[in-house]
């Protein structure tokens, strides 16, 4: 098993099976002890913005808002830059603990030794 997971979710309310899924599985490798990153792209950037969270229902999945504490709690949360460009979305705007960052930081976490990068 690979020791750092990066995970980059590009689903929103738009698609929400995809977009449970990636988080379910970065809470679940967070608990596992795994070392998570996790990438909000796409219209999941608006789930870095206090209660979007909340928002979010599924039949049968995990509440969105405690699968985002369990990453936030161990493993990184990063919003794309240029997806929060695209909102209008600022370090100012977005829940504590949650980073902006760009495609240099994904590519550079994705590639380092030891690590397994998924795209839902």
């Amino acid at each position: 098993m690979a020791k750092k997971l990066v995970i980059k979710v590009t689903a929103g309310a738009d698609a929400p099976e995809r977009c449970s899924q990636a988080f379910t599985v970065a809470a679940v490798a967070v608990a596992s002890g795994v070392d998570v990153s996790l990438w909000l792209t796409g219209e999941s950037a608006w789930f870095a913005l206090p209660g979007r969270a909340a928002e979010f229902e599924l039949p049968h999945a995990a509440p969105l808002p405690d699968l985002l504490d369990s990453v936030l709690a161990a493993g990184r949360l990063t919003l794309c830059t240029q997806c929060a460009a695209r909102r209008d979305i600022t370090q100012d705007d977005v829940i504590a603990g949650v980073r902006i960052a760009g495609a240099q930081v994904f590519v550079q976490e994705a590639m380092a030794d030891g690590t397994q990068a998924l795209v839902y």
